[in-house]
């Protein structure tokens, strides 16, 4: 049985989106601004586009959808991928507006996501994982998390164990319902 890998990061969670349906059937939704209790958005969490409270949030009614923001780096030479979330601090007035993709059974991008960062310099030790592992999003945080094959709902199964575009460990995985 092959060893589980450590999936830790440094910086913040990152999306390389290797056949996400959202990119090319329009279900990509951006004209909610994100609830006033987040201060950080990573790309790779899982938010609810709850259009009845004006917001996205965690806790509306609907499907969790994927976090991936455009990535606006002013000085490539110096910043990656690992230095981007968006952050309230950085909009004026703290109005954060997420892009969120609808995602389909079949997705698959690769992502080293797992729990929560505050800065691109923290590490955060995610998860370990191995290929066939099961991911559900946890439901107070947005983040994916290790699941069982009890759990329902919208369930990611990990497809390879991979590196993220800057070196780090990240899993690509596919959603299977």
């Amino acid at each position: 049985m092959p060893e589980k890998t450590q999936i830790s990061r440094k910086g913040f969670g990152q999306v390389e989106p290797n056949h996400l349906s959202a990119q090319t059937n329009g279900q990509i939704y951006a004209q909610l601004p994100a609830s006033t209790t987040f201060n950080i958005l990573e790309n790779g969490m899982f938010l609810k586009y709850d259009y009845a409270a004006g917001e996205c949030n965690l806790t509306g009614k609907g499907e969790y959808m994927l976090v991936m923001n455009e990535i606006k780096l002013y000085d490539e030479r110096q910043q990656g991928l690992k230095d981007y979330a968006m952050q309230k601090t950085d909009f004026m007035g703290g109005t954060m507006v997420p892009r969120l993709l609808r995602t389909e059974i079949g997705d698959i991008y690769t992502t080293n996501t797992f729990g929560a960062n505050t800065s691109p310099a923290s590490t955060v030790t995610g998860v370990s994982l191995e290929v066939g592992d099961l991911l559900k999003v946890n439901t107070a945080t947005g983040y994916l998390t290790p699941a069982t094959t009890a759990d329902t709902g919208m369930i990611w199964q990990v497809g390879k164990v991979y590196t993220m575009p800057d070196g780090q460990p990240g899993v690509k995985i596919q959603r299977i319902s």
